[in-house]
This record gives structure tokens, C-alpha cells and sequence, in this order.
């Protein structure tokens, strides 16, 4: 499984916030600088996470982001879909369309597929990303590849 940039961004943004919240709000600046991700990207996304109220923006000198709720309170699975992506392995979208307008053989095992790791992603809360990171030492910086590489040990 790979999430596309747009998902991978969103959780990498969210998991520098969840880290750096703790000195007050955070700005896109930082994140931007912080994680390599370019301030027009970053405006696009918090955009989608304000609006989902997993972001709250303070105005003004000083001002930022903090969390909209407690990390814990925020999945993983939360993130990805308040910035409109999803991973999806049928052909069809869940249309059940997928081979000249009829189901296909293997829909139920992609659809089944998707289903997983929805719920892989929504048992794993944003704390569970900070916790890893303050785990390991030297590691400030962590982020989806850890999220995936976790994901393959759980399939092996």
C-alpha cells in the first residue's frame, strides 16, 4: 500500500504539530521548514483539517496552529480522510462495477482489503505516532514510513 503524497503530508504535518504543540502554536512555517514540505502545500491541507476541526488556527504575531483535539482523540484513518483521500484497491470504487458494469471475481477480496487497513489506520491515534517518537532516541523526526513499516511487520 502506498498513500498518495496529499495523505502522506497530511499525517506528517499533523505528527510535527502533535510534537512541537507543546511550546505553543505552530506555523506552517516551521512545519514547512521542519519536514520539507513546501507552505502553499501545507496552506492547501490545513485548510481540509481546519474544516474538519482536527486543526484550530490562532490569528495574528505569534499565532499558529495547535490541535483541534487531543492527539489521542485523532486517528490516523481521521487525517487521511479529512483531506479527502483514501486508499482504494477495487477497480470500481466500491461501485461494484468493475468488469463491463458487473461485479468482479475479486471485488469482495479488494473491498475486504480496504476494509483492513481503514481499520488498521483508525486503531492507530496520533499519540501512538508521538509516543513512538519520543521512544527512540536521536529521532526527532518521524513520520508515515515508520506508520508503514509498522503495517508490513503486522502483515508478515
Amino acid at each position: 500500500m502506498r498513500l498518495s503524497t496529499k495523505g502522506r503530508y497530511a499525517v506528517t504535518a499533523m505528527l510535527d504539530l502533535a510534537l512541537h504543540s507543546g511550546n505553543g502554536p505552530v506555523t506552517l512555517a516551521d512545519v514547512s521548514v521542519n519536514q520539507g514540505i513546501s507552505l502553499s502545500y501545507l496552506e492547501q491541507l490545513f485548510a481540509a483539517l481546519r474544516s474538519k476541526k482536527l486543526v484550530r488556527g490562532v490569528r495574528g504575531p505569534g499565532g499558529g496552529y495547535y490541535l483541534g483535539r487531543p492527539a489521542e482523540e485523532i486517528s490516523i484513518a481521521n487525517i487521511i480522510c479529512a483531506v479527502d483521500e483514501w486508499v482504494e484497491f477495487t477497480r470500481c470504487g466500491g461501485r461494484e462495477n468493475c468488469r463491463d458494469g458487473q461485479r468482479c471475481l475479486t471485488h469482495h477480496l479488494w473491498d475486504q482489503l480496504s476494509d483492513e487497513i481503514f481499520r488498521f489506520l483508525s486503531d492507530i491515534s496520533l499519540q501512538d505516532l508521538v509516543d513512538r517518537g519520543r521512544a527512540r532516541p536521536g529521532a526527532p523526526k518521524i513520520g508515515v514510513e515508520e506508520l508503514e513499516d509498522d503495517a508490513k511487520r503486522r502483515a508478515a
